[in-house]
């Protein structure tokens, strides 16, 4: 690993946002993808697949069917189903405890504010192929989307190049979670085919899940048409770590970033036996080294990882330090790996330094708000005078007669019209 020293030079390097991983080509190709795919939908879809994807694939076949499913159950492992309850029970138990309420204002001038809040109707999951099935995207997006009360829920994936079908334990998770829409479908066509909608796959009211830089640029284009919920760069993990942190621990955590395609690994220490135990074990990252574990504190919030493991002899007082990370893991037994497959929380988390303003993927992640406003004519009278100041200041007249007309007596009624037409 390369040792770096916390200084202006290593700030500037660390300080990242999304321009970095701007690709003008990519940009190009994407919107040439979406473009096709909104004009001639499923049409486009079977092009790209071709292209992309090596997959000639009928157009009845985009649909994952029933004979789908079952047959994906007898390729499987008995043991798999009771692994998958226990853990989507854990994820589901901590969703559960998780989300918004609504809430009501009433005052004496019978005023009433509220705000409700509801789930979205129809989502989009995009879950990558790759080398591997990532069966845990899977329930770690779909469970707080059911959760939150999402009646309608899609899910698009890669099939396989080889046999023109999607991963059997994909399937098979998919189908125990209740989600009855599943294509064959990957890439930024995909995303154009749930954003704009075709003749196979309707438009999605929202698109969430990681992907490859194509998928991630074309969920940024189409964002507008749809919500997404963050754009997505390669998975990383920083580990602030003291000289009490177990050298192999901090090996084999940073050793499992390189699993992940582009993934990206920090360690942060002031000790330098550490660094000079790490240095020899891990060839990809970087060591920062700092003056204290304040400095250390300092040098990930500048980060402000995906994934942010604190391994110090006080842990819990670290964290308090802590303002920018997607998931924080405490101590030395709470590895990022179980926060990828069981502890409850989503893996979908900010990267590329975008945990400053974006969130973990979540329960509210799938939950809309709509404001309540309700006057009595008491209540609307004490802000009359309020809203004539207010109108007449930003020269909106028909504004100021909206509220007025409440109070004008019939013989003598106020026609908007007429007042505009002598303003």
């Amino acid at each position: 690993m390369q040792v770096l020293n916390w200084d202006k030079q290593t700030q500037k390097k660390v300080s990242r946002d999304y321009n970095h991983v701007f690709d003008k080509n990519i940009f190009k190709k994407v919107n040439r993808i979406l473009a096709e795919v909104r004009q001639r939908g499923d049409v486009a879809i079977r092009r790209f697949t071709r292209e992309f994807d090596g997959l000639d694939l009928p157009l009845k076949r985009i649909a994952v069917s029933e004979g789908d499913i079952n047959r994906a159950f007898e390729k499987i492992k008995v043991s798999f189903v009771p692994l998958l309850r226990m853990i989507t029970d854990n994820v589901r138990e901590y969703y559960e405890k998780e989300l918004k309420q609504s809430f009501e204002v009433r005052n004496a001038d019978g005023i009433y504010l509220a705000k409700k809040y509801q789930p979205l109707e129809r989502v989009g999951v995009y879950i990558p192929g790759g080398t591997a099935p990532l069966v845990s995207t899977v329930y770690m997006s779909v469970i707080p989307a059911k959760v939150a009360g999402v009646k309608e829920i899609v899910i698009c994936t890669p099939p396989n190049r080889d046999t023109g079908e999607i991963d059997p334990h994909i399937l098979i998770v998919a189908n125990l979670l209740g989600v009855n829409e599943i294509y064959r479908v990957g890439g930024a066509q995909a995303i154009g085919a749930m954003a704009f909608g075709t003749r196979t796959i309707r438009k999605v009211d929202k698109i969430v899940g990681p992907g490859n830089p194509y998928v991630t640029e074309a969920k940024r284009q189409v964002y507008g048409f749809v919500d997404i919920d963050m754009v997505a760069g390669p998975s990383e993990v920083a580990i602030i770590a003291d000289a009490s942190a177990n050298p192999d621990y901090v090996t084999c955590d940073l050793l499992a970033q390189a699993e992940h395609f582009g993934g990206i690994a920090y360690l942060i220490t002031h000790s330098k036996k550490l660094i000079d135990a790490i240095r020899k074990r891990v060839d990809h990252g970087f060591i920062i080294q700092v003056k204290s574990i304040q400095e250390a504190c300092e040098a990930a919030n500048e980060i402000a990882p995906e994934h942010l493991e604190i391994m110090t002899e006080e842990p819990e007082k670290t964290l308090k330090h802590i303002k920018h990370a997607g998931a924080i893991f405490l101590g030395p037994y709470s590895p990022a790996v179980v926060g990828d497959y069981v502890a409850g929380p989503s893996h979908v988390l900010p990267t590329g330094g975008t945990a400053r303003y974006f969130s973990p993927l979540s329960a509210s992640t799938f939950i809309k708000s709509s404001q309540i406003i309700s006057y009595t004519k008491e209540g609307l009278q004490k802000t009359r005078e309020h809203v004539q100041k207010l109108t007449e200041m930003e020269g909106l007249v028909l504004h100021r007669i909206a509220l007025e007309a409440r109070f004008v007596d019939k013989k003598h009624e106020i026609k908007p019209e007429t007042v505009a037409a002598e303003e």
